[in-house]
């Protein structure tokens, strides 16, 4: 797995530093970039870092290079950039200012390259009694607030990170950008989706990893797979930012692992 980072030093001359994370791939490709693009930084991982643990050891990185940089630019390795995408990011970040008074985290959209449809990016939250609902917030020509947002493509100011720190070290994997994004909601920092999409990006989330359709062990394998829902994590996550549910959350999720038609 690699993990792009990006360290933004001067916006206005764009000057960029790219820390990557090589989580113990086997394929040739850190040596191919060392040897392409001498200039991107390579962090060595053993293999069990997955994303959010990838993207940690990246900001991290960056923080402790003895470097002094205005901000940061998260990006997944399989990301294909559309053209404007960092224009649509600065003015996204003029429009903050202007606003808000204040700089935000701001989520630049992918969509699928066969069928054009929004993969990643910004949701919002519709939040009841016992469960809470995420919902995608689809991009158009101004910036739009969100609650939420995927770290494909997130860039945070440095004024926010000094807030905010880097992403939780409890998650090893999905939940680290939501958690991070809503933290910063919660702390009345705007979360915005920069206008238009900035990329090419495929969905590569399992759509149901409880379904029915699945045999009983599979499910409960699933339940604290690190590529399904991480049990124990997503209980943290709904202890941090919706308190009660976590218990009814538990008991729900035992009973839709245990019993196909729950």
């Amino acid at each position: 797995m690699h993990s792009f980072f990006t360290a933004i030093r001067d916006v206005r001359g764009y000057s960029f530093t790219v820390f990557l994370t090589d989580d113990g791939s086997t394929d040739g490709t850190s040596d191919s970039i060392k040897r392409l693009f001498p200039h991107v930084q390579v962090i060595a991982g053993q293999g069990n870092l997955f994303w959010a643990g990838g993207m940690r050891l990246a900001w991290n990185k960056a923080l402790h290079s003895g470097l002094s940089f205005d901000a940061y630019l998260l990006i997944n390795d399989d990301v294909e950039f559309l053209p404007f995408f960092w224009e649509s990011i600065l003015s996204t970040q003029t429009y903050a200012l202007k606003t808000y008074a204040k700089e935000g985290i701001y989520v630049s959209s992918t969509k699928d390259k066969e069928t054009g449809t929004l993969t990643y990016g910004g949701h919002g939250l519709q939040n009841h009694i016992f469960r809470h609902r995420t919902f995608p917030v689809e991009p158009c020509t101004q910036p739009k607030k969100c609650r939420l947002a995927n770290a494909n493509i997130l860039f945070v100011p440095r004024t926010v990170a000094d807030q905010l720190g880097v992403l939780d070290a409890r998650f090893t994997h999905s939940l680290a950008d939501f958690d991070y994004t809503l933290t910063a909601s919660q702390r009345g920092i705007p979360v915005l989706v920069t206008p238009g999409f900035g990329g090419y990006c495929a969905n590569d989330h399992p759509e149901d990893v409880l379904s029915a359709s699945l045999s009983r062990a599979q499910r409960i394998q699933n339940l604290y797979s690190h590529k399904g829902l991480v049990l124990n994590e997503y209980l943290y996550y709904l202890r941090k930012h919706f308190c009660f549910k976590a218990p009814y959350a538990f008991i729900v999720l035992w009973a839709k692992a245990l019993f196909r038609n729950c």
